[in-house]
Formats: C-alpha cells, structure tokens, sequence
C-alpha cells in the first residue's frame, strides 16, 4: 500500500515538474477549461489588462480580433514551449485566469507600420522574476513562427509596472533589432528558470532554454 502511494505521488511530480510536455500540458489544460477561465473565443474586458504606454496610439485589438490572435498565440506557445512555470500552463491562458484580471497580453496593429504588431506583456507582480524568459520565449515563438500570422514582426515589451522594465524592454530591442537585420530569431543559449513568479523570493537555477 505504502509503495504504490509512494509510486502515484512521485508520478504526479514528475508531471507537475514537467510542464513543457505537450501531452500533460494539453491534459492539465483541458481540466482546467472550465475551472475558472474564460474561453478561448471570448474577450472579456473587464479580465484583460489595460493597454499602457506601448500601445497608445495605436489600434489595440479587441473583441474577436483579440481573442483570434490570441488562439494563435496559444498555438504558437504550445509548440515553442512558453509556459508560466508557477501555474503550470500556457503562458496564453494568463488571458483567461479570471484570478489575475490585470495580468497578460494585450495587442495593437502599430499605427505607422501595419504590418508590425504591439505586444505588451503585464506580469502578475511587478517583482515578476520569470518575465525576462517569458517574454523572449514569447518573442521568440512570434518571430520565429511568423508564417504562421499575419504581420512581419511582432514587438514586445513589458509594461511600466514591473520594477525593472527599463532593463526588459532594452533587452527586448536589441532582439528586435538583430531580428530585423538578420531576419532571424535571436537565440540565447541559457536562460534564467525562476521557480515562482509570485514573489522575488523564488530560487533560480540555470537550464537549456525551452524557447
């Protein structure tokens, strides 16, 4: 008895500790479809961030022009493996979690250059320690998944709110920049894998980057 309870907790770990495996993911996903998400083919304003600083100005998507790119983001994140390690899910689905209203993508079609869009990422504190893989990873699968959307290049920045978003959003133009130049993604060997983004107080160990 104690060998099989000992043998069923140790399996849940593994899948919880392996959230970049498509199998568990689109598992754990699927349960969690009606446990406190909105739809995916639903905008819901009042559960979705605010536009900020990056998106004034600009033709920010809403109703079901937000919620089909951002379908398309899930796609693209499930296959490049942009997950939110603290909640053991599709970094899309951050949209959906009606327990963080404030937190995730918002979207705008720039309004000097069509064919490029605005992302702007709102993490769910502003001491976020995992928002700098997060939002390479995302920058990352856009990119480097472009034929797969509409626009030439998808920007990303982090809004204001996080406490080191000056340092996010330079780190996220020299990528833009490379990207341009070269029309190829800029890869990072490592990346940094904070275990929480909750708090500052998560420990961080360094691994292969999944994006």
């Amino acid at each position: 008895m104690f060998g099989a309870y000992y043998w069923n907790t140790a399996a849940l770990l593994l899948v919880v500790m392996n959230p970049f495996t498509a199998d568990n993911a689109s598992s754990a996903e699927t349960n969690r479809d009606t446990d406190g998400f909105d739809g995916w083919e639903t905008f819901v304003p009042d559960h979705v961030p605010t536009p900020g600083p990056f998106l004034e100005g600009h033709a920010v998507l809403a109703g079901d022009d937000h919620a089909a790119f951002h379908r398309l983001t899930r796609a693209l994140f499930e296959e490049r493996g942009v997950y939110d390690a603290t909640f053991g899910y599709n970094l899309a689905r951050l949209n959906l979690d009606r327990r963080h209203p404030e937190s995730g993508f918002r979207y705008a079609v720039d309004a000097n250059e069509p064919s490029v869009l605005r992302a702007e990422f709102t993490p769910t504190t502003e001491f976020c320690p995992a928002a700098d893989a997060l939002i390479k990873g995302a920058f990352r699968a856009w990119n480097g998944l472009a034929h797969r959307h509409e626009y030439e290049l998808v920007r990303v920045r982090v809004h204001p709110s996080h406490h080191q978003a000056d340092a996010l959003d330079a780190s996220l133009e020299r990528l833009e920049a490379q990207f341009r130049e070269s029309g190829e993604v800029p890869r990072d060997s490592l990346e940094r894998s904070p275990s929480s983004d909750r708090d500052g107080s998560g420990t961080e160990t360094t691994e292969q980057s999944p994006f």
